[in-house]
């Protein structure tokens, strides 16, 4: 009993100095950015951009105002499109088109970066996201069936606020967003080294072998899988970073992992987000899950074809 209580002590202070240097990383990059977006928010900067792109939402059969909502989803979690949702005369069929993209291309700064430290491209990454979000609204907006009915989603609509008001409101969300990230990213980091220590890795991989075999990932992504579409995309990269720094994952395991997750991440909680302001849960997640197990696949056969290649010039 001693040596187990020993070894779990072990395994959590081992944790405890991985955890405070991810979580720095993550807040230098998320404060600022959180900071710059609810500016520009604020002074109206982004909603003049969404208009540009109107005929580049009408071609998805969207409205041109769901480029608003695209936009805030690019830059911020996903509260903050679904808040924009709220303020426009969106119908449920244009609520699930843009439930499926903002799930795929949401605050892609922050989490492209995380997928950028371990060894995928960031531009690489972000234009995967974006194209797959219109890749996937294109289908839908073949498939979904026309409605004419317009959703009605509860909003309390107060005064504008004032520049300092906006700030104050920014720094109080900012300051839940540290709690938030210092407890998440320690926790992980507790729970993977007690499952490293005690070999419970090992199980999880076995378990979960046949699924990533089917989707093309290698089973030692099997945990980071499993986090990642528990808890996000941040989060999981966060564990993902430490296991590529001690190449207990190659940069291209980890490459194929980031791609799949690039396309479909965080079934619960994001996808949540969205079934309680009514749209289907199933329109959510089977186009995500197709897309990445698709592209995965598509990028496998491409390095597989290129190896034959090069084999056959030798």
């Amino acid at each position: 009993m001693n040596t187990t209580l020993a070894r779990l002590l072990s395994a959590m202070k081992s944790a405890m100095p991985i955890a405070g240097r991810t979580s720095v990383w993550l807040l230098k990059i998320i404060i600022p950015i959180t900071l710059i977006v609810s500016i520009l928010q604020y002074l109206g900067v982004i909603e003049v951009v969404a208009k540009a792109l109107t005929p580049l939402f009408s071609f998805i059969g969207l409205p041109g105002e769901a480029a608003i909502v695209f936009l805030t989803s690019i830059f911020l979690s996903l509260y903050a499109p679904i808040a924009v949702i709220a303020t426009l005369p969106l119908n449920p069929r244009d609520i699930t088109i843009l439930a499926v993209m903002c799930l795929i291309a949401h605050n892609m700064i922050v989490e492209t970066a995380v997928q950028h430290k371990t060894g995928s491209n960031y531009f690489g990454i972000f234009a995967l996201r974006i194209i797959g979000a219109f890749v996937a609204a294109f289908f839908l907006n073949l498939l979904l069936p026309e409605t004419t009915e317009t959703a009605h989603i509860v909003l309390d609509n107060n005064v504008d606020p004032s520049f300092w008001q906006m700030i104050q409101t920014w720094a109080i969300g900012a300051f839940w967003l540290t709690v938030k990230i210092l407890l998440i990213v320690t926790g992980l980091m507790i729970l993977q080294n007690i499952l490293q220590e005690f070999k419970i890795l090992d199980l999880i991989s076995r378990i979960f072998a046949p699924l990533m075999t089917a989707m093309g990932l290698p089973r030692s992504t099997s945990f980071l899988w499993f986090v990642a579409h528990i808890l996000g995309l941040t989060y999981g990269g966060a564990v993902m970073i430490e296991e590529v720094k001690n190449n207990k994952l190659s940069k291209y395991d980890a490459n194929l992992l980031n791609y799949h997750t690039a396309l479909n991440h965080s079934t619960l909680e994001d996808t949540l987000l969205f079934v309680a302001i009514g749209v289907p849960v199933l329109w959510m997640i089977i186009p995500r899950f197709i897309m990445a197990i698709v592209f995965v696949w598509f990028v496998r056969l491409v390095r597989h074809i290129k190896s034959k290649h090069r084999l056959q010039r030798r």
